[in-house]
């Protein structure tokens, strides 16, 4: 409900718009409305209303725009959807008789009369009575436009009634009143408005023509006037934007006549028929695709209802000339034909006979249409037996016709001519296509003429529909055969002269060879072969019936093999001819491929199998005589062939397979004949061209390829050999003659080869390799424009095989040699650009493909044809130069060549060594180029064959397939999948092999060549690293060889760095001993695999617990030598990496801490220095290392560390600490410093730390127990490290080296002593006795004065924790010993005193109070005057001690003048004193004099304020003494003392001083005593 109202909360806000006068925002918000309306379910009666008052009043609006009453009026008209009679009411009230209405409302009568045809039929009748009213009345264009168009809905929405009252909700109506009325308004328009009409009213008219017509077609009465207005309507072609709408009126008025069965009068349908075939075949501006659709449909009704009489139209127009015509009147027979009009099918003669008439125009659109309309009749079955031939005739004869009128449209150059052909052809090509010959009557006017077309070459082009047609025919006839069903399929030559049974087979067999190629006529013809044996000849049936399916095997895969294929069909040529067994029959046969001949090209396919063909049919002819005298007729004319040279040899060849004894004969009486001149001249007087010697060595190979084998190897030397030899010899040198050799030369190889005689010795074999080695040294090298490389290549490989065998020494030579003449040419596309033509480019690019072929096959043969694993290596090792080439194609190449040495089929000897091979060839898998990629992953994939590894090489193969990805992560990512499945498979004696040929890589192949590299090394090592410890220091070894120069390489050393960590992964100990032997300071490439190793999540950990290990041990007498300090720098080198030590912590930091103190002042021993030098710059001086700095910047490094994993803190010295830490004289104070700097909440890692300390306070060396003794003298202080850890022993000690002879421990333990103050103060009040006197002990060190500081302090921290009493014995002691510090030149000191006197005071009984007193009588001039000590901290500390012990001296007055003192601006000295001095003059004169007494000592400070202020003091002191006092002044010395000051470097003495003088001077005038 919420929703509801939302809804119509909006709909009622759009209303409210409505009442503004904004007509662009109506605009808006009536499209709104529309789609609104139209897509609610219910709508409030109330906004009903309100829509259609607004809407309503906005169409009628004359100063709207007509857009927004357009849409008004839309809107109107779709709310009658939810309340028809209010919206009916609305315009009705609008529509008044006599009264011209609104356009818009006329026009929303009409909309709402044919969107809502049920409900509008009731007021039909008062519309249209009102409407009669108001034609009078009209005079405006549009209006008039408005009244038709009202007229065409009305009539549509009464046409439906009439035709459907049934389906109406109401009783019947009375039609005929509408139609009166339709009738009326329609003959007052025609009458009163046709005439005079403009075009655009002239169109509504024709609009409204068809409705109304077709309505008052329902009437007798009225049908007269009705067809009268059809004349009107075809008038009105003429324009082309209108002949649309009369088509289409048109054709409503011709449904009704069919609905109401209306005869057209024969002048008015002949009058129609021919405006439409008009509108359907204008030349001069052809018809728009919808009127030519609606002028079709019109056919069809017009076929309905009379079709003889359309048919005598048609048959009429076509016998004229004209080609649009013609053409018309057959697309309408053909969608006629195609509509399956019933009582057209009996008039299928008269259609043919149509036909007939236009089957000699040579127009292509005619054509074109007749063979069109022929494939529906075909498929409709409108063919009869007696007429239909001729139609089946003229498909075959056009495609003929086509052909030749191509051929002349080529020479002609005319390309519309060439165009049209060609369609006509592709159309007689989709009939036969389409064509189903087992339709009614169809096989009666096929068979056997059908066959007529299989022979003759000018049908080769339909052979793939014809024989699919025969097909089906025989198959057809088969099934009735088997039925015992009478046949229709009767062989009869009657009238037709059918193909020869040897015609046919010679015919299909050639075809068939296209099968291979997957050429639908090649599988038809094998199709037909297969089911005519009968037809062929009887004896074939049974053999057929078993050969033929294992011969169709081949075909059923994708990739039929050629070769295969072609010697299938030749064998079931020779087994069929044996079959048959008749001389006769065979001998016509070989005739029939003779004259064959010219039916085919001389470098396609076909001709190439019909030579081989006639050649075996020749040898399967037992004739002699007719054998011989066919051979020498070839040999004679050879031009019959075609091409002469291939015809001949290819026949002879064959035919020696069972004649080889007539073929050598006629070839040598052939070859004698030709040795006169006078012949060869007879020849070419005649214009015959004849045999050259050359053809004859070529004939000579293909008969020894042929020849039966045994019979062959005795006649080899002396009648094949020696002819060709002796023919080679008599000819000069050129292309053909060598390529003609060579290939004579490969095919007795094969065929010696093929022999399979181990016996027989090739006498000719070096000499025959020799000439091939001459050939190919003469190709150039810039150039691949002959065959000579690819053809000598394969000679060569044949040859090779061929006993007796060559040395090792001949086989590297022929390698060598073949391999220079390949490998170094340009690059492809470089050869290409050598070729005129792009067929010349293709034919580079093919001999380019075929030697590289070749090549790789003879190194293939070559090396695996040897059983020694050392040669195949050697001769392997051929190419490593050309595999590692920095030219991109030379690489290529050899790569191609090695994916054809390593094969899957190859098998390497036993002791085959792939480590070098593989490290050498599976960085290419990620090389720059595809091809590259492919053949190196191949090549590793045939390597692991070759030494029986296939368990992956299905997978392996899958992944090679992504390599042809140009992404480089892609690459990469492949690559390293193959090298973690091959590098499982790599033996372990090859490893090292393989890591040296990887690490070669790293230095010198490409960029991603590199990355493979690694990728490589490191999974050969993850695999392998384990079994390598008997090989691991030769590994190192060349690893650490190959490092400078990876260096300058970055990603290179990248792996290199990853490979030492692997190898660290499984032998840690081992690779750190090795680098610890490195010289210090560590250079770059050493502090470089710390890093590395360091920074490997494999290792890290392994590598710090390895390297604690080793500095325990080689501290472990306390003494730090040269092999800990590198185990440090290692140290430092592996935390600097950023390596969690938190588990390590505590131990590293021991250790550390005790190798900086075992090293302290230590020099670094020259042997151990690196010897490498470095070029010194001007003025720099060689720095040797320095041990203990090399330790403490190993300990920084972990600190630094451990404060990012929260285990240490910021030092309060910062940077100073490790100053402090190296410096003998600062150590102790630095180790305070790191104390400090513990974490001390991680106290499970300081007791581990102090567990380890422990025994630093007992070492023997001294700088170790120090700084045992200053760590745990800070860690006194820390309650939890009292509550956790064992400090009681570590107190004992403190108590024990207060005593000891070196300062520095005296001093630290007494800090410990202070500090357990902080940390357990119950162990200062149980151990107080004891403690204090340790540390007063320390303030008679006078000559130590950090050891009297550090009492100092440690006393304040304890007097703290004690009472009075507890201190009463030690109370004067303690204040004396206190009171001597005051002008001590350490600040520190100073100020300690000063606080401790300050804590005194506190403490001070009543026993001391009167003892205390005199002694701030004696301290108070060094408090006051240390009111401007230069460390302001003192000023601070003075002031406070003066507020404390101003009370023992009854002094409480001059808290007001300290007050002073704590203003942000302090009073200057002398203001301050004068005021002082003023209160206590009052107060207590002998104070004041006391002062004065004590005040001489300080004119003499170091410290210049502290002088400055004695003498200010002495001026306020002599201002305010009494009289008396005046007079006891020593006058004398005070004079001489200030005007000593007077001379005072400081100015501010010199003025203090002055100012005293005359203070003096004024005194003693007051007195009137003398100065």
């Amino acid at each position: 409900m919420e929703e509801y109202s939302e809804m119509f909360g909006d709909i009622n806000l759009t209303i409210g718009m409505l009442s503004k006068e904004d007509n662009i925002s109506k605009e808006e918000i009536y499209g709104h409305l529309t789609s609104f309306i139209q897509n609610a379910d219910i709508l409030d009666d109330a906004i009903v209303q309100r829509l259609i008052y607004y809407t309503s009043k906005d169409m009628r609006d004359e100063e709207m725009p007509r857009e927004v009453r357009m849409l008004a009026g839309e809107v109107l008209v779709s709310l009658a959807a939810h309340d028809f009679n209010s919206v009916m009411y609305e315009v009705q009230s609008n529509f008044r008789i006599l009264e011209l209405p609104n356009e818009f409302v006329v026009l929303a009568l009409a909309e709402l009369a044919t969107s809502y045809v049920s409900q509008s039929i009731p007021f039909m009748m008062m519309t249209l009575l009102t409407m009669q009213t108001m034609l009078r009345l009209v005079e405006d264009e549009s209006m008039r436009q408005t009244f038709c168009i009202a007229l065409e809905k009305f009539s549509k929405s009464i046409y439906k009634y009439v035709n459907h009252w049934k389906d109406f909700p109401y009783p019947k109506l009375d039609a005929n009143r509408l139609s009166d009325k339709i009738s009326m308004l329609f003959r007052y328009i025609m009458e009163k408005w046709a005439p005079q009409a403009s075009p655009m009213h002239t169109l509504a008219i024709i609009k409204a023509l068809g409705p109304t017509v077709s309505l008052m077609l329902h009437r007798e009465d009225f049908c007269e006037f009705a067809l009268s207005q059809v004349s009107w309507l075809l008038v009105q072609y003429q324009d082309k934007e209108s002949d649309f709408y009369i088509t289409q009126s048109l054709k409503q008025v011709l449904t009704a006549t069919v609905l109401y069965d209306t005869l057209l009068p024969k002048n008015l349908r002949r009058s129609i028929l021919t405006s439409l075939l008009h509108q359907i075949c204008k030349v001069p501006e052809p018809p728009i695709k919808e009127n030519k659709l609606e002028a079709s449909s019109c056919f069809l009704i017009l076929a309905h209802a009379n079709p003889a009489d359309l048919l005598d139209f048609f048959d009429e127009q076509i016998r004229s000339t004209n080609e649009a015509i013609r053409a018309g009147i057959l697309t309408l027979l053909r969608s006629t034909i195609n509509a399956e009009e019933p009582k057209f099918r009996n008039h299928t003669t008269s259609i043919e006979k149509t036909v007939k008439l236009v089957m000699n125009d040579l127009s292509i659109k005619v054509r074109k249409s007749t063979l069109l309309l022929i494939q529906t009749m075909c498929e409709k079955g409108y063919v009869e037996a007696r007429e239909g031939w001729p139609l089946i005739d003229y498909i075959f004869s056009q495609f003929a016709m086509s052909n030749r009128n191509l051929e002349k449209a080529i020479k002609s150059n005319s390309q519309e001519d060439e165009n049209g052909e060609k369609s006509v052809q592709e159309t007689s090509l989709e009939v036969l296509k389409s064509l189903d010959p087992l339709v009614i009557g169809m096989p009666q006017v096929l068979w056997p003429r059908i066959l007529t077309y299989v022979v003759p070459e000018e049908y080769t082009g339909t052979l793939d529909y014809l024989f699919n047609i025969i097909r089906i025919l025989i198959m057809a006839e088969e099934k009735k055969r088997d039925k015992q069903e009478s046949t229709a399929l009767v062989i009869s030559t009657g009238a037709v002269k059918l193909p020869s049974p040897q015609q046919l087979l010679a015919r299909l067999l050639v075809i068939s060879m296209l099968a291979s190629l997957g050429q639908l006529c090649g599988a038809g013809a094998i199709g037909l072969l297969k089911i005519m044996p009968e037809i062929i000849h009887p004896k074939l049936v049974e053999m057929w019936k078993s050969r033929m399916p294992v011969l169709l095997e081949p075909l059923e895969g994708n990739n039929a093999s050629i070769v295969l294929w072609e010697t299938m069909l030749l064998q079931l040529l020779k087994e069929s001819l044996w079959k048959i067994s008749d001389v006769a029959w065979t001998s016509q046969l070989s005739r029939d491929f003779s004259l064959q001949m010219g039916s085919y090209s001389n470098s396609s396919m076909e001709k190439k199998f019909l030579w081989k063909a006639l050649g075996t049919t020749l040898a399967s002819c037992q004739d002699r005589d007719f054998v011989s005298s066919q051979i020498n007729e070839f040999l004679v004319t050879p031009s019959l062939l075609g091409d002469q040279r291939e015809g001949t040899t290819s026949i002879l060849g064959f035919c020696a397979e069972n004649h080889l004894d007539i073929v050598l004969k006629v070839l040598k009486t052939f070859q004698d004949k030709e040795k006169f001149f006078v012949n060869r001249c007879k020849s070419i007087f005649s214009g015959k061209k004849s045999l050259t010697k050359t053809d004859l060595i070529l004939i000579y190979g293909a008969v020894a390829l042929h020849a039966p084998k045994q019979q062959l190897l005795a006649r080899l030397d002396q009648d094949i050999i020696g002819q060709i030899l002796l023919l080679y010899g008599q000819c000069s040198q050129d292309m053909d003659l060598q390529m003609s050799f060579t290939r004579s030369i490969t095919e007795v190889g094969i065929a010696v080869q093929d022999a399979e005689d181990q016996k027989f010795q090739f006498t000719y074999k070096k000499m025959l390799i020799g000439f091939m080695l001459d050939l190919i040294k003469d190709e150039p090298l810039n150039t691949l424009a002959s065959p000579i490389r690819w053809k000598v290549l394969i000679a060569i490989r044949y040859l090779s095989k061929l006993k007796p065998p060559l040395s090792l020494n001949d086989h590297l030579n022929i390698l060598e040699e073949n391999i220079r003449r390949l490998l170094p040419l340009p690059p492809l596309a470089k050869l290409k650009s050598e070729g005129e033509t792009d067929k010349d480019k293709e034919h580079i690019k093919f001999l380019y493909e075929r030697s590289m072929d070749a090549l790789g096959k003879l190194l293939r043969s070559m090396i695996w044809d040897d059983i020694d694993a050392q040669n195949c290596e050697e001769m392997f090792n051929l190419l490593r130069m050309w595999l590692v080439s920095q030219k991109e194609w030379e690489r290529e190449r050899a790569f191609q060549v090695t994916s054809k040495i390593l094969t899957k089929d190859v098998e390497a000897p036993q002791n085959f060594r792939i480590g070098s091979i593989l490290g050498l060839l599976a960085p290419h898998s990620c090389d720059t180029l595809a091809t590259i990629r492919q053949a190196a992953t191949s090549s590793i994939i045939g390597l692991l064959c070759a030494k029986g590894i296939c368990q992956e090489a299905d997978r392996l193969q899958g992944l090679q397939e992504g390599l042809d990805s140009q992404d480089e992560q892609v690459q990469i990512r492949i690559s390293s999948k193959i090298a973690k499945i091959v590098c499982k498979f790599i033996p372990n004696e090859d490893i090292q092999a393989f890591l040296e040929e990887t690490l070669d890589g790293l230095e010198t192949l490409n960029p991603m060549c590199t990355r493979a590299c690694g990728i490589w090394m490191i999974a050969a090592l993850k695999e392998h690293g384990a079994l390598l410890e008997d090989q691991l220091l030769e590994i190192l070894s060349t690893i650490y060889h190959h490092m400078p120069v990876l260096r300058q390489k970055e990603e290179s050393f990248q792996f290199m760095l990853e490979a030492i960590s692997q190898i660290a992964s499984f032998h840690m100990d081992a690779v750190v001993n090795s680098l610890l032997q490195k010289p210090l300071p560590f250079d770059r490439d050493t502090k470089t695999l710390w890093k590395a190793l360091a920074e490997n999540p494999a290792s890290s950990s392994k590598l710090m617990r390895a390297l604690i290990r080793k500095l325990e041990a080689r501290l472990e007498d306390d003494i730090a030598g040269t092999d800990a300090i590198s185990v440090a720098c290692a140290m430092y080198e592996v935390i600097l990496t950023g390596a969690r030590i938190t588990h390590l912590y505590p131990e590293l930091f021991t250790l550390l801490l005790k190798l900086v103190s075992c090293s302290l002042g230590q020099k670094m021993p020259t042997s151990t220095l690196s010897q490498r030098r470095r070029v010194m710059q001007l003025g720099e001086r060689q720095q040797f290392p320095d041990p203990c700095r090399l330790s403490t910047a190993t300990l920084k490094c972990l600190q630094t560390q451990a404060m990012k994993e929260g285990l240490a803190k910021e030092s309060d010295e910062g940077d100073n600490l490790w100053t402090l830490l190296s410096n003998p004289d600062t150590h102790h104070i630095g180790v305070c410093a790191l104390a400090r700097s513990m974490a001390v909440w991680q106290h499970g890692v300081i007791l581990d730390i102090m567990e380890h300390l422990l025994s630093s306070l007992t070492s023997s060396s001294e700088n170790y127990r120090i700084t045992g003794m200053a760590f745990f003298s800070e860690l006194m202080k820390e309650p939890i490290l009292w509550k956790h850890g064992n400090l009681r022993d570590v107190l004992i000690f403190m108590d024990q080296n207060t005593r000891d002879s070196n300062a520095i421990l005296r001093q630290m333990a007494i800090r410990g002593l202070g500090n357990t103050a902080c940390g357990a103060p119950h162990k200062v009040r149980k151990h107080k006795q004891i403690m204090l006197e340790c540390i007063i002990r320390g303030l008679y060190h006078l000559a130590r004065t950090e050891v009297v500081c550090e009492s100092l302090k440690a006393l304040k921290k304890i007097l703290e924790l004690l009472t009075e009493r507890d201190i009463s014995l030690y109370f004067k002691e303690i204040v004396l010993q206190t009171r001597t510090f005051f002008e001590d030149e350490q600040d520190d000191v100073r100020l300690t005193s000063i606080f401790l006197f300050e804590d005194l005071a506190s403490l001070t009984g009543r026993k001391w109070k009167i003892f205390f007193a005199e002694e701030v009588k004696k301290s108070m001039i060094s408090f006051l005057l240390h009111l401007w000590d230069p460390n302001p901290k003192i000023g601070a500390a003075c002031r406070d001690v003066l507020v404390i012990c101003i009370p023992f001296l009854g002094l409480q007055e001059l808290y007001g003048i300290l007050d002073h003192l704590l203003e942000p601006d302090l009073p200057r000295a002398r203001d301050f004193y004068r005021q002082f001095c003023m209160k206590l003059a009052k107060k207590n004169q002998e104070i004041l004099w006391i002062l004065h007494t004590h005040s001489f000592t300080f004119f003499t400070s170091n410290w210049e304020m502290i002088r400055s202020a004695a003498v200010k003091l002495t001026d306020a002191i002599i201002l305010h003494l009494t009289n008396r006092y005046v007079e006891l002044l020593d006058r004398e010395q005070l004079t001489m003392r200030l005007q000593a000051l007077r001379q005072d470097p400081c100015i501010s003495v010199q003025r203090a001083a002055e100012a005293t003088l005359q203070t003096l001077l004024r005194r003693c005038k007051e007195i009137s005593i003398p100065l």
